[in-house]
């Protein structure tokens, strides 16, 4: 029997699958994918599964708890939104992309270990990236929407950044595991320099400021269905991982604060509709980055219920104004208007989502976000609680009042529109649905949650002090509308300080430092490389007619000496030897014919032989 299934195998298998499927199976498919993965969470139990050793340490590909399941849940539950929502894109590297994007983000979530962890958040960057490089090809998105240039410049600072915090999470990772020899995801110090260095590089994916300028400069140039995704995944999964192991870090406290702020100041100013949405996603996840950092069981639930809820009403927002720019071919607050009367049901949903963002009573919003401001009220940190109260406040005035104002009801631009395709309001209908009952039953929702849950919204004095707010709000935007009417301006942020500093660099490196690596491979060439090249050209000649003229003289004499030698081998000493022979041969013949066996011729030889003696003796 099959212990347990990882939901990212779904998605990462249902990938290769894409391209091979065709025709009317092919939206089954797709959308068997997330159901089939958020059916795996419900049915295995809790607990570390597919564990592996390596290298001497332990990897877990799938702790199973309560903070982990939760986020399970929505990140199956927003994939099946988003791909009903993004059915009608025929772009198979569109649909690959979305749901690599969505399992590597369900493998970081279910990591037991920063090993396990950094290898799927490098996943999740390289994934995502091409969800906004898709944004420059039409994919998606009406033709004159994006520009080709604008997605891919912006989609490579997005990849530059996320490069960046890996290389920081990697450098933590290896420091962390040096120093406790472990690597086992749990409450990390952020003392010491391998916990500051995670820290940082999950503070890249959460958009802290500074490190934030890469969100509205890369989501508004996606493609609209993949800002759904990338709306839901990036910074939800550096909530989570925060939560995991940065719970009560003081630090997380001011910074959740100045982004709640910061992201409510810039998208007052904001006329590009989805720019000023990806402020919005600044200002909120800095609300749940502020819980963590208060770190008590009612702030970190408030943080993963409002993670929660703000990926069903973020998308949700997100869908609406992706309609308008779907249908009209436009972005800008200024070239919009009037849009109500043709985009009714849009325009309808998106109100929904607006009042789940600013909290208003029924809506899921409601029942997450005062959780973190009652949290910082319980712990007596009277600032915090103030400004979170503020951005609130910034949030209603801008994406409940100011933005649907602007579009639905703005300056009539004489723009014919209609509402999108069904398959778009199905997806945004399910959102919608969901915000409504959660806010209806938060119940639902708080037995989800990490820590048991005491925490009633629906109480006299939260509900009288909710109406308050929104009432006042109401009021100061009829009053000052005219100040907050767009503008066509382009605002700057810290995105200014990269462009800058870019440049910088590049002027540094094609002006000083190429002026210096001209000049020292000059001296280079100069004092080493000509000199070796003469001294080689020395040796090659020396050893070309000297030591090789040696070698083949006397192989050349060698080989003389072995002819002459073979020469006299063979017609003198042979021809001697062969003489000799033939002599002694005729020699031996003639002395046969002299052995007759007759006693008298014997005799006749002796006396002539004698004879022949004395003449010879007398004679010398």
């Amino acid at each position: 029997m099959v212990e347990w299934v990882h939901p990212s195998l779904f998605f990462f298998s249902g990938s290769a699958l894409i391209p091979f499927i065709k025709g009317r199976a092919k939206p089954f498919l797709l959308l068997g994918i997330p159901v089939l993965a958020f059916l795996s969470l419900l049915l295995f139990p809790e607990g570390d599964h597919g564990t592996f050793s390596f290298a001497g340490y332990k990897l877990v590909f799938g702790r199973v708890d309560r903070l982990s399941l939760i986020f399970g849940y929505i990140f199956t539950i927003m994939a099946a939104i988003g791909m009903i929502y993004g059915l009608h894109v025929r772009h198979d590297g569109h649909h690959i992309a979305a749901y690599l994007y969505t399992g590597s983000a369900l493998g970081a979530v279910f990591a037991g270990d920063l090993f396990t962890l950094f290898i799927f958040w490098e996943i999740m960057a390289f994934s995502s990236v091409f969800l906004i490089w898709y944004g420059g090809k039409g994919v998606g998105d009406t033709a004159n929407s994006i520009s080709s240039k604008n997605a891919s410049d912006a989609g490579f600072r997005y990849l530059m950044m996320h490069i960046f915090g890996g290389v920081c999470l990697l450098g933590g990772i290896v420091i962390y595991a040096v120093q406790f020899n472990s690597i086992a995801f749990n409450a990390v110090s952020p003392s010491g320099l391998g916990g500051m260095l995670i820290l940082l590089g999950f503070l890249v994916n959460v958009a802290a400021p500074p490190l934030h300028a890469w969100l509205p400069d890369a989501y508004p140039e996606a493609t609209i269905t993949g800002t759904v995704f990338l709306a839901t995944y990036t910074t939800k999964t550096a909530i989570y991982v925060l939560a995991r192991g940065f719970a009560g870090t003081d630090l997380l406290i001011y910074l959740g604060v100045l982004m709640a702020i910061y992201g409510i100041f810039y998208a007052m100013l904001e006329n590009d509709i989805r720019r000023l949405l990806a402020y919005h996603i600044i200002s909120q996840v800095g609300i749940m980055v502020a819980g963590i950092g208060i770190g008590t069981e009612l702030a970190i639930n408030g943080a993963v219920a409002l993670a929660f809820t703000n990926i069903l009403y973020k998308g949700l927002l997100i869908m609406g104004m992706g309609s308008v720019i779907f249908m009209t071919g436009r972005r800008k607050g200024t070239e919009l208007g009037g849009l109500y009367k043709s985009m009714p049901i849009t325009f309808l949903l998106y109100m929904i989502a607006g009042f789940s963002i600013s909290g208003v009573p029924l809506f899921a919003g409601f029942i997450s976000k005062s959780m973190v401001i009652s949290a910082a009220a319980e712990s007596h940190i009277s600032w915090a609680f103030l400004l979170l109260t503020m951005a609130s406040v910034g949030t209603l005035l801008s994406t409940t009042l100011k933005l649907p104002y602007i579009v639905f009801f703005g300056e009539e631009r004489g723009i014919k529109a209609k509402d999108p395709l069904k398959n778009m309001l199905y997806g945004m209908g399910v959102a919608a649905s969901l915000c409504i009952l959660l806010g209806v039953w938060p119940h639902l929702l708080y037995r989800l949650l990490p820590y048991p849950v005491e925490y009633h919204p629906y109480t006299g004095e939260h509900l009288s002090q909710s109406f308050q707010i929104l009432f006042f709000t109401l009021l100061g935007f009829v009053l000052f509308f005219h100040k907050l009417h767009p503008e066509r301006t382009i605002s700057l942020d810290f995105d200014w300080f990269y462009r800058k500093g870019g440049r910088a660099f590049m002027w540094l490196a094609s002006q000083p430092v190429a002026h210096y690596e001209e000049f020292t491979t000059e001296m280079y060439e100069f004092l080493l490389i000509k000199p070796a090249k003469r001294l080689a050209d020395m040796l090659w000649t020396f050893d070309t007619w000297v030591i090789d003229g040696l070698v083949n003289a006397s192989s050349l004499i060698t080989l003389l000496e072995s002819r002459i030698s073979e020469t006299f081998d063979i017609y003198v000493v042979d021809g001697a030897v062969n003489g000799i022979s033939a002599t002694l041969d005729i020699s031996a013949r003639g002395l046969r014919r002299l052995q007759t066996g007759a006693i008298q011729n014997y005799l006749f030889v002796i006396v002539l032989g004698i004879g022949l003696l004395m003449v010879i003796v007398k004679w010398f």
